[in-house]
Order: C-alpha cells, then structure tokens, then sequence
C-alpha cells in the first residue's frame, strides 16, 4: 500500500532491497567455490588467485565508511543505484577478464558496490521503520545471508562442473538486473531541499526513508584517507596470518602480518584524534558510542567474529580435511545450520521486540554453545545425522544473536545517526570475522605443526572456539532488555514531541493539564497512562525521559 507522500510501505521496501541484496550474498560463497578451476583455467599459483578474494574483500572494506557521507549528500535511493550498477560492471567485467590481473582488478571494482549495498540497505530499512520494533524487520532482511550460503556452493559447484567459469559472474546481471528495475520505480524519490521543507500532509514520514540530500555536506577527505586504507591494511594483515610462512604462532610475527597490522594500528588511532577534534561532519561518527546499547552491540558484533564465527572457518575445513569431503559436498553438508537460522528467525525476531535483545541474546549464545561443542567431540567417522542435529541447533542460536544484536545496535538513534551507524557495524563485523579467522586459524596450524593428527586439532580447534563463545556473553550483559524508540530528528517537519502550543490570541493551548501540547509524530508516541510518554518527545536533543522531567519542571514554576 502507497500514497505520493509516504512511498511504499515497509514490506515491499524489504522486498526490494532484499532481491537486490541477493547478488553479492551468492557471489562470495560462488566464487570460494570456484576458486580450484580460477586458478587452473588462468594458469596461476593458489596464492595468486587467492588475490580474487582478498582484492575484493579490501576493496569492500575500503568502500564503507563512504555509505554515511553519500548517503547524506546524494540520497539513498541515489547510492542504492549506483552501488546496483558498480556490482554489475565489476561482474561483467569479471566475466570478460584476460587474465588473472584483470580479474583482480576488476574484483575490487566488484566490492565498492558490494561494500555500499549492505549499509545502504540498513540504513534505508532502519529509518523506514520510524521507531517501530526492529526484531521482525532484521529477521526478514537476515533471510538471504542465511540462504546464501546454502545455496551458493550448490550453484557454484553445478557452474563449475558444466559451464564456463566467466558464467559465476555473469550469473550476478539477471538479478542486478530485476533489483534495478524494482528500485528505480518501488523506492521513493530521494526528496529534494524544497520537498523537505514542505509540510507532510500524512502527519508522519516513517515510510518515506529517503532524506534530502544535502548539497552543502562537505566530505571528510582526511578522515576518509586515514579509515579506509587502515581498515584495507588491519583485513589484509589478518587474511595473510594463514599464509605467513611460519609454523603455528610464529606466523604471527611475520613482516606481511605485522607490518599492515602496525599500519592498521597507526591509521586507526589517527582517524580517531582526527574524528574527536574535526568541526566537520565525521566519515564515521564516533559519537555514537556513547549510546550504551550502541557501544555493547558494537563490541558483540566484532566479538562475534573471533567466540561465534570463527568456528566458520573450522567447519567446512573440517569436513575437507578430515572427512574428506569436497568443497561442494561440504557446503551441503553445511547447509543445516542455515536451516536452523531459517526456522527460529521469524518468532526469534518478534521475541526481540517484546523481550529486547539482552535476553535473546544470552540465550542463543548458550544455544550456539550446545551447537559447537558435539564438534570438540567429533572425528572422522562420527554420524552426519547427530553432526546436522548439532549444526541445526547452533544455527538456530547464531541466527538469534545476529538479528538481535543488529536490532540493539539501531535502539535509541536518531534518524539522522542511522547512516552512520550502519557503516560502524558493518566495519566492526568486516574486521571482527577476520580477526576471528585469524586467531582460530593460528590456533589450528599450531596443532597441525605440533605433530596432532587432523581429527586432535580440528577437536582443539573446536574447543577454542567453544572458549571464546563464553567471551561474547560479556558485552550482551550491557545490551538493554527492553527496546526504546529510536528519536526523530530536530529538522523534520513534523515536530516530534511535546512543544508549547499557541493559541490563535497567542497564549497555550492547554490540551494537557501543564498547559503544553504534545504533538506526536505517530500513535506509538501518544501519552501514555497518566500523561507519561512512551517514547521520545521534541527536538531538545534531550533523552525523552529527561524532557518529560524538564517540563514538569516549568510547569510546576508556572
């Protein structure tokens, strides 16, 4: 359902971007797949060809904190569509590379539009949802990163076995395609200045995510030139801890680890004095950790990569290299665990809104716990039957933590803090799951060097993982146990909150017995019992509750 002023309702907003959002789920499980035959049909070394992955994975790095400054400035609709078109280029221009050169470059082309896609889609779903409960909403747009991964060693492993490899990039231009089409007529307009000044005629824009661009905000160059090559140096110096050179820790202390971890480091620290000290408006704004729920989701979601998805990597090596299966029969051997995270995330996500993330969090970590340690115990022969049990139950619970904590990292924003919270908590995923990747792969080759077997390491392997799950119950002890509603921000045009009214004769217009008027944007932020508000109240910038307290103040004076 629509009208010209509030654009498409949610669920075919959710509809849209996740068609969209499809292409680059599948292209990262299809490409891993297809990466033997890459490396045969181009004549290159492993370590060459790995550079397919890693040149995109940096390039998508590098590409993300550009989302909240573009987003500002062009609008979302704007950026969805370009980022649409760059991954469609790159895709084409994958399939028509010459060599293995090419391909790389044209992988990194590929992840720019991958890297803006994700927080872009965030962004868009997050301010369309206008404070309303989040659970459900991360549910739904969770679906193709679960599907993915089931699906997307099956259609790479039949690529690969009857068509040309060019055909698992030019699989991305049907889909890139029909999300195209679908965006350019479903999203609503990006409004322009006049528009924003205009009243809203629907007493509410929660439907119409699409800012006004701003023509005036300003990029952040240096900020955007320390960000984005740190984060490419901190992800290449973790992906290169696997192929350092060294047995077990030592690997650790190799130049091509070190050096682009100290550059990380070094970036890093600069991009934060600079950030604190700027008067213009941030890449990424680090003001929004000191929002409490923001802070504890964002340490959860870079936790998660090294206590929930490092065990990632150990699964599908462990039924390689121990149960030696192949890479297609070991993606399907995985796909329970996306069934699990398929099965629970519709009444997991409406437990969110009515619980908050806290307690679904802590338990779906105990969950994922019971999922992973049946793999501390498993061997060579153990029954793949108990095994997808296990793997079910661990992706019910993993499904759980994501679609929470990503609702808890939104809780308490403002519209206008949206965007850059999106690139926060896709840069604090990127670099905690290489981190994850890192360690746990430190940890297997130091077993596998100490002279264990396969079936001892991948069983230590395992129990470290197991270990470090207990760590990511720490931060969601400091996530909220019940949601607050997000607060609008102070330039819309419908004021969102209490305001003092004025009568025609200029004095109050006493609707509430303080002689103020609360004019709520929606019905979910009506008074409450006994005049209380639910949710947060005008463009003070104050908490809501803090407000409600101010006038109280003032009318008691009065």
């Amino acid at each position: 359902m629509t009208d010209r002023n509030s654009g498409p309702s949610l669920g075919r907003l959710t509809a849209i971007l996740i068609v969209g959002i499809i292409a680059p789920v599948l292209d990262s499980t299809i490409v891993n797949v297809a990466l033997g035959t890459l490396g045969r049909d181009l004549h290159t070394s492993v370590a060459n060809i790995q550079w397919v992955v890693t040149a995109y994975l940096l390039a998508l790095a590098m590409a993300i904190p550009l989302t909240g400054w573009s987003v500002a400035r062009y609008g979302a609709k704007r950026m969805w569509l370009s980022a649409l078109v760059v991954f469609l280029a790159g895709s084409a221009m994958c399939g028509l590379a010459w060599n293995v050169g090419s391909l790389i470059a044209f992988r990194a082309f590929q992840g720019i539009g991958g890297g803006l896609m994700i927080p872009i889609m965030q962004t868009l779903l997050v301010q369309a949802a206008g404070g309303r409960p989040l659970g459900r909403l991360m549910a739904t747009v969770s679906m193709p990163a679960l599907v993915g991964p089931i699906l997307g060693p099956v259609v790479g492993g039949l690529i690969v076995g009857h068509e040309s490899w060019r055909w698992i990039f030019y699989v991305n231009a049907p889909v890139c395609l029909i999300a195209l089409a679908l965006a350019w007529w479903g999203l609503p307009a990006d409004r322009t200045a006049a528009d924003r000044t205009a009243p809203n005629r629907t007493g509410s824009d929660r439907a119409a995510p699409n800012r006004a661009p701003r023509t005036g905000y300003r990029l952040d160059v240096v900020g955007l030139a320390l960000i984005s090559p740190g984060l490419a140096a901190g992800i290449f110096g973790l992906s290169q801890v696997a192929s350092g050179g060294r047995p077990g820790f030592s690997r650790l202390i190799a130049p091509q680890v070190t050096v682009p971890l100290a550059v990380f480091v070094a970036l890093m620290a600069a991009f934060i004095a600079h950030t604190l000290r700027t008067r213009a408006v941030p890449v990424v704004d680090l003001r929004l950790f000191a929002v409490r729920s923001f802070r504890a989701a964002s340490a959860l979601l870079f936790l998660s990569g090294l206590s929930l998805y490092g065990a990632m990597l150990l699964l599908p090596l462990y039924y390689q290299q121990v149960r030696g299966a192949s890479v297609v029969a070991a993606g399907v051997a995985l796909a329970p665990q996306g069934l699990g995270s398929l099965l629970t995330r519709s009444w997991l996500g409406r437990l969110t809104d009515r619980l908050g993330a806290r307690p679904v969090i802590l338990v779906c970590v105990l969950v994922t716990l019971a999922g992973t340690v049946p793999f501390a115990f498993a061997g060579a022969h153990t029954n793949q039957w108990a095994l997808g049990a296990a793997l079910v139950v661990r992706g019910a619970g993993l499904g759980g933590v994501m679609l929470a904590v990503m609702t808890a990292a939104f809780d308490g924003l403002r519209r206008d803090q949206v965007p850059h919270a999106s690139s926060a908590t896709r840069i604090a995923q990127q670099v905690g799951g290489s981190f994850g990747a890192a360690v746990l792969a430190v940890i297997l080759q130091h077993q596998l060097g100490g002279g264990a077997d396969a079936v001892a390491a991948y069983r230590d392997g395992f129990w470290w993982a197991t270990g470090f799950t207990v760590i990511a119950l720490i931060p969601a002890l400091f996530l909220p146990g019940a949601r607050r509603p997000a607060p609008e921000t102070p330039d819309e045009s419908v004021p969102v909150g209490s305001v003092p009214a004025r009568s025609a004769a200029g004095g109050p217009a006493p609707d509430r017995a303080d002689g103020l008027v609360a004019r709520p944007i929606d019905a979910a932020r009506t008074p409450g019992p006994g005049g209380r508000p639910r949710g947060p109240w005008t463009a003070s910038g104050l908490p809501g509750r803090a407000r409600w307290r101010r006038w109280e103040r003032r009318a008691r004076d009065f």
